[in-house]
């Protein structure tokens, strides 16, 4: 029987990044360019040329703070070097030239680049940003300058001043389509704060701040008190998209559990980087909201874990009691779910809150994490079974699981 280490020790914390990222190490580097994006279990790559940009950014995001976390770690010279390689390829290859935008699919054979899916979305500009931010952080000062042009870019193409968020994406011509979606502005507000961290700019948590307040205050408002994913180009809300298709990777249809803690999370790190604003005095309680929403509709009592998604028992527009649309469970969601708990925990001084971060960490412990061969597994079905032998396919690379265990040790050490 494996024991259960201690979740809150910082070097428990510490360890279990090095072991993560170890799963990656040695064996995701494409000399020719970029990182190669799909791994099963035992860290076979099964896909050598698909590049999505999802992951191309997200593993800049994993090496720089795997860079910043341990900078006497005889690998943080390598990680540094694999973060710069996997940016140069985000902004070499990634970016299209013509439009100025990023390329959002491609395939990648001999140092040639074949582009599959050229549609711009607002979502993929948020990781490009949150990338070139962790670099500048990182110590990658050449990411500063494509920080300020995506900054312009994500401004000039999906900024809407009527609503006070991001349109979602965008054709030929960067002609904006209907859909409008309420994750790629969450993924806005994560970048924007690093970005006024790496940058020093007040206009990127003022930014933050407008998104915050208008996707959990005002849509929010429109979906019973609950953050709703999808909306109409006037967003309202779009209750029938991808009713058929609750497993849809970036746009699955219900409530999503994770993305309301998500934003939990996201609250806190606003109000701590605004001490001096007057308008925070709403953040925490409505944190408190999401996370208590959560946990208390979404843990499965039966098997244990967050399940992925909650949809209306009845007619959306009017019922407010849920049911599960989609019980599987998925890394992130529980990644994300334990580093609001910690966080909830530091800024209340609850113990109900590590109370939820210990009985999340355990479940994740003893059915997500690979004690072979390293990592988690990305998701498993409603009674705990391996669904795949894909740990980690476009859009993971540990970035959720390792990015809580990054924030769980700075809120100890705060």
């Amino acid at each position: 029987m494996r024991s259960t280490p201690d979740f809150r020790d910082p070097a428990f914390l510490q360890q279990h990044l090095l072991q993560t990222m170890a799963f990656y190490d040695d064996r995701c580097v494409d000399p020719s360019g970029g990182l190669y994006q799909f791994y099963r279990d035992d860290g076979s790559v099964y896909d050598h040329t698909t590049r999505h940009l999802v992951s191309s950014t997200r593993f800049v995001v994993t090496h720089a703070m795997m860079a910043r976390r341990f900078p006497a770690h005889p690998r943080a010279a390598h990680w540094r070097d694999t973060a710069r390689h996997a940016l140069r390829f985000v902004q070499d290859v990634h970016r299209d030239e013509a439009s100025g935008g990023y390329l959002w699919l491609l395939r990648w054979r001999n140092g040639q680049c074949e582009a599959v899916d050229a549609t711009q979305h607002a979502y993929g500009l948020a990781f490009v940003l949150l990338a070139q931010a962790q670099a500048v952080l990182a110590g990658l000062e050449e990411a500063r300058p494509a920080l300020q042009q995506t900054l312009a870019l994500m401004e000039q193409r999906f900024w809407e001043p009527a609503t006070g968020l991001y349109a979602d994406e965008a054709g030929p011509g960067w002609a904006l389509r209907p859909y409008r979606g309420q994750n790629a502005n969450m993924h806005a507000c994560e970048a924007l704060m690093a970005a006024h961290e790496a940058t020093g700019d007040a206009f990127c948590l003022q930014r933050a701040h407008t998104l915050a307040q208008h996707v959990t205050q005002t849509l929010a408002g429109r979906c019973h008190g609950w953050v709703w994913e999808h909306f109409h180009t006037d967003w309202t809300p779009d209750w029938d998209f991808n009713r058929h298709d609750p497993a849809n990777l970036f746009r699955p249809w219900g409530y999503q559990v994770g993305h309301w803690t998500e934003w939990a999370k996201l609250l806190l790190t606003l109000e701590r980087l605004s001490p001096d604003d007057a308008d925070t005095g709403w953040m925490l309680p409505r944190a408190r909201e999401l996370f208590a929403a959560a946990v208390h509709l979404g843990w499965d009592n039966a098997h244990g874990g967050l399940v992925y998604g909650l949809g209306p028992l009845g007619d959306p527009a009017t019922d407010t009691h849920l049911k599960v649309s989609d019980g599987d469970k998925y890394h992130w969601v529980q990644a994300e779910t334990l580093a609001a708990a910690a966080a909830l925990a530091q800024r209340t001084g609850e113990g109900g809150y590590w109370d939820w971060y210990d009985r999340i960490w355990a479940y994740a412990w003893r059915h997500f994490v690979d004690h072979d061969h390293g990592a988690w597994y990305r998701i498993l079905g409603p009674d705990n079974r391996k669904l795949t032998d894909e740990k980690s396919p476009a859009g993971k690379v540990d970035y959720h699981n390792l990015g809580a265990c990054h924030e769980v040790l700075d809120t100890l050490a705060r």
